[in-house]
């Protein structure tokens, strides 16, 4: 991950600069959720990862793709790029950025209910992030629609 430190100062300061421009998300109120134990989970991905027969991501793309559990790692393509995207670590695993194994893993020692059927892929890097409300919201309303209780949300 790169810090602003490193960056060259111009380029720092256009980071703040759309960092400031954000909108701010008003806060709901608090659920209590289901434990964990209980709980069926999916991943939200931003890293672009999609299925080989799949349209490739497109940079500034609002759209995204599913991800079916158990898909083979070798049916799927990263259309993810960034000058501060190292993707070295993905090609060795995958699980980096979309931990499906890793939420089996949490399945078999009961820590979670289950995971989900579907999960979700987006592309990253978008400069204005309500860019995908519409996106998202269909997400969420598939989410809801597979009885999933977690999404967990791994923002690359």
């Amino acid at each position: 991950m790169v810090r602003l430190g490193d960056l060259h100062p111009t380029e720092a300061e256009h980071i703040l600069a759309r960092t400031a421009a954000m909108p701010t998300i008003e806060i709901d109120e608090w659920r209590t959720p289901r434990p964990l134990a209980e709980s069926t989970v999916a991943i939200v991905s931003t890293a672009g990862f999609h299925r080989r027969d799949d349209p490739p991501f497109t940079p500034g793309a609002v759209d995204f793709r599913l991800v079916p559990h158990g898909v083979d790692w070798g049916d799927m393509v990263l259309s993810h790029i960034s000058a501060n995207f190292d993707r070295s670590g993905l090609a060795e695993d995958p699980n980096i950025a979309f931990p499906l194994d890793r939420l089996d893993d949490l399945a078999a020692t009961g820590e979670i209910a289950g995971v989900s059927r579907w999960h979700y892929s987006f592309m990253g890097a978008l400069p204005a992030p309500q860019m995908l409300e519409q996106a998202g919201s269909e997400v969420g309303r598939l989410l809801a629609a597979d009885d999933v209780d977690v999404a967990l949300l791994v923002p690359i």
